[in-house]
């Protein structure tokens, strides 16, 4: 069933956005370095590799500089318009092409590099891996500022390994545990959302989620 609102939803997306789509690959072929497409290797369901969709909104070879996988809030690999388009997540869109070719859900645990899923706990790798990633999600949603966030730490990859990953991960097992075709379509409404307010307190909408450690607790909008 949801496969089959997937592929609904996903097609009016497509369909939707396409005059925005052809505006910002037109913008990205006349500004940057001239790329319009970014396709990135993400771990799937049953640890199956695919390639993630997105709007190139970084320098070229970005993955292998700086912070690498990790991006921060004015991350100087991020191009002029690549800031744009992350802030109001446009670069996301392409995305719904990976969920209508049945790559990702709409709803789901975030799809991670190898390198960042590699962070999780074994345990909680399991636990994600019999799901299908999301285009959002309960963590995406909570760490929707995640950039943000990070730029404020003196270490960003030692900050996200052992304050934001294990708490993710705690989301995504809750995420697992009250899967059911009323929460998706609730964290679908909730996604809209949280773009539209971005103070949006979505503990308040979701009953027993994993309370954030004390570092962050201010930053999700406990």
């Amino acid at each position: 069933m949801i496969r089959f609102f997937d592929i609904i939803f996903s097609s009016i997306g497509l369909l939707a956005f396409s005059p925005i789509i052809l505006v910002v690959s037109i913008i990205l072929k006349l500004t940057g370095e001239g790329e319009i497409l970014y396709f990135q290797k993400r771990v799937g369901k049953n640890n199956k590799i695919f390639w993630l969709i997105k709007f190139a909104t970084m320098k070229k070879d970005s993955e292998h500089l700086g912070t690498k996988s990790l991006t921060i809030k004015d991350d100087p690999r991020i191009l002029p318009f690549g800031s744009y388009l992350r802030k109001s997540k446009i670069n996301e869109i392409l995305q719904l092409v990976n969920v209508f070719k049945g790559d990702m859900s709409l709803i789901g645990p975030r799809p991670l590099t190898e390198e960042s899923f590699n962070i999780y706990s074994d345990q909680i790798k399991v636990e994600i891996l019999e799901l299908k990633p999301g285009l959002s999600g309960v963590g995406s949603i909570i760490f929707r500022n995640e950039e943000d966030l990070l730029a404020n730490m003196s270490d960003p990859r030692k900050f996200y390994k052992e304050i934001i990953a294990p708490y993710k991960g705690n989301l995504e097992i809750w995420y697992k545990k009250n899967f059911s075709l009323k929460i998706y379509f609730y964290l679908i409404i909730l996604t809209v959302l949280a773009v539209i307010l971005p103070n949006l307190r979505i503990f308040t909408f979701l009953q027993g989620l994993p309370h954030p450690p004390i570092d962050i607790k201010e930053k999700v909008n406990f």
